[in-house]
């Protein structure tokens, strides 16, 4: 009888000059990337950052308390090198990659920021669905694009992240709908909404729950999603297509993760949840999800920052699972 990958692995881990199970979450994570590498000496190569930039019609009814002209100034921010992802990335040798989705702003010429804009924005999702059935297969398939140059380059190894006033609105939509929670859960203080103004963010994201009755994932993204949001999940599922580690951030991206699980379950079996988010809903829908994230940092930024601060993490499983001897190699006695 032949003895499976995860058997090896999990030998070859186990074997190592330490207690069964003394490294942890580290454990977990070197298994893990050893079974979506399908190799007993998994690597990372040239990790790279996806931003997704897009701006929502949403953000008319004061869901957010920042204006949407945040979201191009960020994007802008993130390039020349002075936002909290930006520093992460430069920390950690990620290549951040700015992709404008659907940002209401026309970026000048020659900017770093990638132009995939299939509109300024989605629609106000309490008067009309926030993007069309067509919109949102765009979107999927120019993000399904992105990771295929990623994945043409020799990267293995993909993060996410996003900027959009207003997000944190589609995003738990999205979760209520694909959980069945309530839409009070999902809801939580974005870019800080508390008190009434966080009771009438749940007031206004309930009616437009009760608005529609979509039959499909794909038009649930669309009445519910944003354009940052669905070129993410056409990402995601392309990224497990092409047998890459997906790093997750924090609440939207993961709400993108769930919502690309609708397309593919087995899309989250490449993914790594690298933190849990302070933002209401992320604990439930890690969760839901069965996910145990690497961090906890009290962090709620988004961008990607959670991704790019854990990605030493995971590389400290590969160094131990490829590096570290086993009780043979050192001469020391296992009993």
């Amino acid at each position: 009888m032949t003895t499976s990958l995860k058997d090896q692995l999990q030998r070859k881990i186990d074997l190592k000059t330490k207690p069964a199970g003394a490294l942890g979450q580290l454990e977990k994570i070197a298994l893990q990337l050893g079974l979506i590498q399908n190799t007993l000496s998994p690597k990372l190569e040239k990790p790279s950052l996806l931003v997704f930039a897009a701006d929502h019609g949403i953000a008319d009814e004061g869901v957010s308390p920042y204006p949407k002209e945040v979201t191009w100034q960020m994007a802008m921010n993130f390039c020349t090198g002075g936002a909290a992802v930006s520093v992460f990335c430069r920390q950690n040798g990620i290549a951040l990659k700015v992709i404008d989705a659907g940002v209401d702003f026309d970026f000048p010429a020659g900017s770093p920021i990638i132009d995939a804009k299939i509109a300024r924005g989605t629609k106000n999702m309490l008067k009309e669905p926030a993007m069309s059935l067509r919109e949102c297969r765009l979107a999927m398939n120019r993000g399904a694009g992105y990771v295929r140059q990623e994945a043409l380059g020799g990267g293995n190894t993909i993060a996410f992240g996003e900027m959009g006033i207003g997000n944190t609105s589609p995003s738990s939509l999205l979760m209520h709908r694909f959980t069945g929670l309530p839409i009070e859960t999902c809801t939580g203080a974005g870019a800080g909404m508390h008190g009434e103004q966080l009771t009438y963010k749940q007031q206004v994201l309930k009616e437009i729950s009760e608005k529609y009755n979509p039959q499909s994932p794909l038009e649930t993204l669309a009445t519910f999603g944003g354009l940052e949001i669905a070129m993410m999940v056409g990402a995601l599922l392309e990224a497990k297509a092409q047998g890459m580690v997906l790093l997750i951030d924090g609440f939207i991206a993961t709400a993108a993760l769930l919502t690309a699980c609708q397309f593919n379950a087995s899309t989250k079996d490449n993914a790594l949840f690298c933190h849990q988010s302070e933002e209401k809903g992320h604990r439930l829908l890690l969760e839901h999800l069965n996910a145990s994230p690497i961090l906890q940092l009290k962090m709620r930024l988004g961008e990607g920052t959670g991704a790019a601060v854990a990605l030493p993490v995971i590389q400290s499983a590969l160094a131990f699972l490829n590096e570290m001897a086993s009780f043979e190699e050192a001469g020391v006695s296992k009993e």
